[in-house]
């Protein structure tokens, strides 16, 4: 097992380097670093402690820096120790500036303006919340998508994930035994998906779940049979919807919210398609 730090620093909330490092560093294998992030690092006093910081563990550097009085005391920084630089933004910048034939604008955290996109994904945020775990049925036709699941399937922190994408997600257990809301047979506009799982992992979920909230206690929640069971009568009640099934046994949280983010932009274009046009006007 190799080891190694790695610096991430930014001028904004680290969020764009952050997620860039994470994944290029899980294409390596039998490797671990010790990760410190420099955010909102856009004064000269800022990246005083940052330079510390590095001399102190020297590794890798990444940075998303627009100051060009920073970034440039940085690298050259970087150079003395010497530890590797880089800007993980600039190529595509300035392939982007390439093509369209303008400059960038150089300013820290313009990605998180507060702009209708912003609030767009807040409401979304508040939609997931107060429409989860089958909650307030009767606004589920305001929704843009609705999971419906048994117990365990990620149904929540998949809303969650969808919301702050910008799109409206309410969750309905399926629950043995318990039918579900009339709703979801009326509302039309909204996507909905059905989460299933395989019962061997299942099971072992919700033991873990179980035993951390009430140990000892013996329930059908966790019987092998009962578990298999319900799985299979979820995925035939699925399919006799005519809904999109994803098994989520392997799938982290956004590969199963990319496969529904897909969905949703076919059912949408095809929704569009169905809707009556607009009458023209007579002239």
């Amino acid at each position: 097992m190799r080891t190694f730090h790695l610096h991430l620093v930014s001028d904004a909330t680290g969020e764009t380097v952050n997620s860039i490092a994470r994944a290029c560093v899980s294409q390596f294998d039998n490797v671990e670093h010790t990760e410190h992030l420099w955010n909102l690092v856009r004064t000269q006093r800022q990246l005083d402690v940052v330079l510390d910081g590095i001399k102190a563990c020297p590794g890798l550097v990444m940075f998303t820096l627009v100051d060009e009085a920073i970034r440039r005391r940085l690298e050259e920084f970087c150079r003395e120790v010497p530890v590797p630089c880089v800007s993980v933004l600039d190529p595509l910048i300035g392939a982007l500036g390439t093509y369209l034939g303008i400059e960038s604008q150089q300013q820290p955290g313009r990605q998180h303006i507060l702009n209708a996109g912003y609030f767009s994904r807040m409401d979304a945020m508040d939609f997931a919340l107060v429409h989860d775990d089958g909650q307030a049925t009767w606004e589920l036709h305001e929704a843009d998508v609705v999971l419906v699941g048994v117990s365990r399937t990620s149904k929540s922190p998949t809303c969650i994930y969808l919301a702050n994408r910008g799109i409206k997600a309410a969750n309905v257990p399926f629950v043995p035994g318990c039918p579900l809301p009339p709703e979801l047979d009326q509302i039309v506009r909204p996507l909905i998906v059905g989460l299933t799982n395989d019962p061997e992992r299942l099971l072992q979920i919700r033991r873990n779940r179980l035993r951390l909230l009430n140990p000892g206690v013996d329930m059908t929640y966790t019987d092998p049979e009962t578990v298999k069971q319900e799985v299979s009568d979820a995925r035939r009640y699925f399919t006799r919807k005519g809904w999109p099934v994803i098994d989520v046994s392997r799938r982290s949280i956004e590969e199963t919210s990319a496969e529904i983010l897909m969905l949703h932009a076919k059912h949408r274009a095809a929704f569009e398609a169905r809707r009556p046009s607009a009458p023209k006007a007579e002239s």
